[in-house]
């Protein structure tokens, strides 16, 4: 005769296990979903709000303008908080899914790959070189190139990430600490960054008009060559990664919420700048300590 596990557990005067509700599992599945909807959303009202700040510029209102884009860098840093915890609460309530990280990856083209390009194209050389027929081309291509490329690098790392192994030879390995490439969260915030730092139109720079918009046009090329490269960024995914954080980390992020709140212009572009050299400076020193190893072997 067989008998029930609540049965058992009423016989012997234990409480019965509570058995966990069906909706309440399905709605964890939802959290991470709704943390990539707000993404998107950060995305589109900074697309938005980029268009409309490019058709104000067009009518020479600028201080409003100026509102406009800043507006639309600050919509791609908060699409930035949302899009690094939304793949952290899928991880920490075991919530992943396939459909998720398809998503997630869809949100990070709309709100990296187009808000930032239009948001640069529109704040600097694409008002610049109106009129300039081969340089307004040019700057068209950059701007797809950008876009292209940071799909490219979504569609890189969902691949690797669904087939770690080498898929042939040369192929790089992906490993949980760091990134393949320049992730495209981190080029967008970078655009974003030098906007929020100075929101005024670069056509209105008080000097050197040309030289700021031919040095935007040409980090846009640098960005997209670094997220299509095989250069290892550190992921930072560990941190805090626990289940109990720590008093440092509590404290650590609790004074750079300060800090981003009181010098934000400053403090934003630091961090960016710092991540990308931080990749470039790992990658041209890794020889030199490989090198040092080996010969204290």
């Amino acid at each position: 005769m067989n008998v029930s596990r609540f049965q058992k557990q009423r016989h012997l005067g234990v409480a019965p296990e509570p058995k966990p509700r069906k909706g309440l599992r399905k709605g964890v599945y939802v959290v991470p979903s709704l943390f990539t909807a707000m993404n998107i959303l950060c995305g589109f009202f900074s697309l938005m709000t980029t268009m409309s700040g490019f058709s104000l510029l067009e009518r020479g209102a600028i201080a409003e303008a100026t509102t406009r884009f800043d507006h639309a860098a600050i919509a791609i840093g908060i699409a930035f908080l949302f899009d690094s915890l939304d793949g952290r609460i899928a991880r920490m309530t075991r919530s992943t899914t396939e459909i998720g990280i398809q998503l997630d990856s869809l949100a990070d083209v709309v709100s990296f790959g187009m808000a930032p390009a239009i948001l640069a194209y529109a704040w600097s050389y694409g008002t610049v070189f109106k009129g300039w027929e081969n340089a307004s081309q040019l700057a068209w291509f950059l701007t797809f190139m950008y876009v292209i490329c940071g799909g490219f690098r979504l569609a890189r790392f969902n691949v690797q990430a669904t087939r770690p192994r080498p898929l042939s030879e040369g192929t790089a390995k992906v490993d949980k600490k760091s990134f393949v490439g320049l992730p495209i969260p981190v080029a967008g915030c970078l655009i974003a960054a030098i906007v929020h730092f100075s929101p005024t139109p670069i056509k209105y720079a008080p000097q050197r008009v040309v030289i700021l918009a031919v040095a935007m046009m040409v980090l846009m090329a640098f960005l997209s060559l670094l997220m299509v490269s095989t250069i290892r960024f550190t992921s930072f995914k560990s941190v805090g990664a626990g289940r109990r954080l720590s008093a440092r980390t509590v404290l650590f992020f609790i004074a750079l919420f300060g800090l981003i709140l009181l010098f934000s212009q400053w403090v934003l572009l630091t961090l960016a700048v710092g991540y990308v050299v931080h990749g470039l400076l790992s990658r041209g020193l890794s020889p030199v300590f490989r090198l040092f190893s080996e010969s204290s072997r």
